[in-house]
């Protein structure tokens, strides 16, 4: 079973040679359009997904509503998704030493953004990579300073339940 990647890290995708992603910035945001109706008494948070192309081929990437999940709190309940506001990849050439970022705009209970989980799967030229996760929160530094505070708190926490949850399963 493989670690989560904690918020800031980058991702390689062995199938796909020189591609990586990275979920990153991680903040509390307000909407660039205004809030969503449906999000009344939330908290808007943003977090961008970065793939980068370090390889020699131009793949055809796609990030689009669907294919993040965004699960906050210890329960791991899903996040409001205001798609509105939000900008995906949807099918952008990323060329070589190039990037393409989306930018995802969520909301939940201020309460519970101590912990939010990114799920993402990418497409890249209409095959499907694997899903990949990332957790952070709200207030959790990514820089280098907390990096591995950050990753031995929250990462080992997740990995244990993970690990926990497969040990339940197996008997």
């Amino acid at each position: 079973m493989y670690e989560p990647n904690v918020v800031g890290d980058w991702q390689e995708y062995d199938t796909h040679a020189g591609l990586r992603v990275r979920v990153h910035r991680l903040e509390q945001a307000e909407p660039p359009r205004g809030r969503d109706d449906a999000a009344e008494g939330l908290t808007y948070f943003s977090v961008r997904v970065t793939v980068e192309n370090r390889g020699d081929l131009h793949p055809t990437v796609h990030l689009e509503d669907g294919q993040i999940d965004v699960r906050i709190g210890a329960d791991g309940e899903s996040a409001f998704i205001d798609w509105r506001n939000s900008q995906f990849i949807e099918g952008f050439d990323v060329y070589p030493l190039r990037r393409a970022t989306a930018v995802l705009f969520a909301a939940g209970p201020e309460t519970s953004l101590g912990q939010i989980d990114v799920q993402i799967q990418l497409r890249v030229d209409d095959e499907w990579a694997d899903r990949r996760l990332w957790a952070g929160g709200i207030g959790l530094d990514e820089g280098a300073a907390h990096a591995g505070a950050v990753r031995e708190g929250l990462a080992c926490q997740v990995s244990n339940f993970l690990r926990d949850q497969a040990e339940e399963g197996t008997a």
